[in-house]
């Protein structure tokens, strides 16, 4: 009954379709593991090597402290706003100015999408260069594509071959730890490696934070899932677990491999192979071992980071276009497949841009820029909604010293202070820009229509 209850909690308010409800506790929980054990550990281990040296574990580590604050804000939130559009939804009920809630809006759109290019140059450029060479724009158009295609046919489909390609990524990262826990056994490892830390011609505080900067593209994703909510049974109730524990399984996942990658392989050699880091690590722990079977796994892998992330993306512009922040157009659900699908054509002909015109690097480092300069305003806006919006029903209330430390810690690996490099910073500021223009445009086609108040406090 109390399920029942949660989910009539949450109606179809511009006379669309609501969206299916799919998701339980169990699909959940995958979704979360899923989306963090995706394209970032797959594809910037040997980055995130060559900014910090051998002490690879550390920015995983850090990263994922820092992920867990933000994550208790995003959990009370969810709590008591159960509705898709996630952060987006947050920030305008916490000030109210559409323009905030739109540039937020874009700038995790832009985060999703970057993060799926990441995905797409990931699948193009290494584990399917082990099978075949093609062009990595016609790679990743077809493959952005099939994803459109997956994400159309509805969430029930793309939430069950998440735990697919979920199972098959695991399965590739446990493969690393068994090989690498087997050498270190066997006496090859370099234990000295996890203390060195890669000053070049700087401290090695800021080594460290820029690093962890980089690294924390592999801790994003628990996010994704609160845009999920329409579509998740009773959404304050399983929330809480699912997001913590899938959160702690990735976490401990990604710093074992970082351990062992650090101590079998000496950073210049991980920083050099770039994204093929992985297949150094199994090679140097398994001399022999047929690297193509690596390579499928990381297919799947990258595959379904970015299924994900192109799923998050698109229920956002349908949950803002539901609020009246953005055009009417983008809440639009198919009456059979009941999916946004124009958001999704949208954002995968976003997602096709990028991939055609960026180094993976550069946008894995400027999904996890966006993303911090979210999470700052998500944790400013739970205090904010704290005094300004009680809800009467239970629902997970974060740690009262969580949000000041998220706001502390996400705004400075955000800033140029943290040795994050300034290209990162232009190719945001390039993202944005174009969302100021898109505001402009969007200004002119819904107008100044106020948000209907009761509609944003419901749920």
């Amino acid at each position: 009954m109390a399920d029942a209850v949660a989910d009539q909690d949450i109606e179809s308010t511009s006379g669309q379709p609501e969206l299916k409800r799919a998701i339980g506790p169990g699909l959940l929980l995958f979704f979360v593991i899923g989306d963090i054990l995706g394209t970032g550990i797959y594809a910037l281990t040997g980055s995130v090597a060559g900014v910090i040296g051998g002490a690879l574990w550390l920015p995983f580590l850090l990263a994922f402290a820092v992920a867990f604050i933000t994550a208790f804000s995003y959990l009370e939130l969810v709590g008591k706003y159960p509705r898709a559009a996630g952060a987006a939804l947050y920030t305008h009920k916490a000030f109210g100015i559409n323009f905030l809630t739109f540039m937020v809006t874009f700038t995790v759109m832009a985060s999703g999408v970057t993060s799926a290019a990441t995905a797409a140059k990931a699948f193009g450029d290494t584990y399917l260069r082990q099978f075949v060479t093609l062009p990595t724009w016609a790679v990743a158009t077809v493959f952005v594509i099939g994803l459109a295609v997956i994400n159309f046919r509805g969430v029930g489909e793309s939430v069950k071959a998440n735990v697919v390609l979920t199972c098959i990524e695991l399965s590739g990262l446990l493969l690393i730890i068994g090989v690498g826990v087997y050498a270190v056994m066997q006496g090859r490892g370099d234990a000295s490696r996890l203390v060195e830390i890669n000053t070049g011609d700087t401290s090695a505080f800021l080594a460290i934070t820029a690093a962890t900067s980089l690294a924390f593209f592999a801790m994003v994703g628990f996010e994704d899932s609160v845009n999920m909510a329409e579509e998740c049974h009773n959404p304050p109730r399983i929330f809480p677990r699912a997001m913590l524990l899938g959160m702690g399984v990735a976490a401990a996942i990604y710093v074992i491999v970082a351990v062992l990658s650090s101590m079998l392989v000496p950073a210049d050699v991980l920083a050099a192979a770039k994204s093929d880091a992985l297949f150094k690590v199994l090679d140097a722990g398994a001399p022999g071992f047929p690297l193509a079977v690596f390579a499928a796994i990381g297919l799947f892998a990258v595959v379904n980071s970015a299924l994900i992330n192109m799923l998050m993306a698109s229920r956002l512009l349908y949950g803002m276009a539901n609020e009246r922040i953005i055009p009417r157009p983008f809440g639009r659900v198919h009456q059979n497949r009941r999916t946004p699908w124009v958001s999704i054509v949208f954002t995968s002909a976003v997602a096709i841009v990028l991939v055609i015109s960026a180094d993976i690097t550069l946008l894995g480092g400027t999904t996890a820029l966006l993303l911090l300069a979210v999470f700052t305003i998500v944790n400013v806006a739970v205090l904010v909604l704290r005094r300004r919006d009680p809800v009467d029903r239970p629902h997970f209330r974060a740690p009262g010293w969580a949000p000041y430390a998220g706001i502390v810690l996400c705004g400075f690996l955000a800033t140029p202070l943290s040795g994050r490099p300034l290209q990162q910073f232009l190719v945001a500021g390039i993202l944005l820009a174009v969302g100021v223009v898109l505001w402009v445009i969007n200004r002119l086609v819904v107008g100044r229509v106020d948000v209907d108040p009761t509609h944003l406090t419901k749920g």
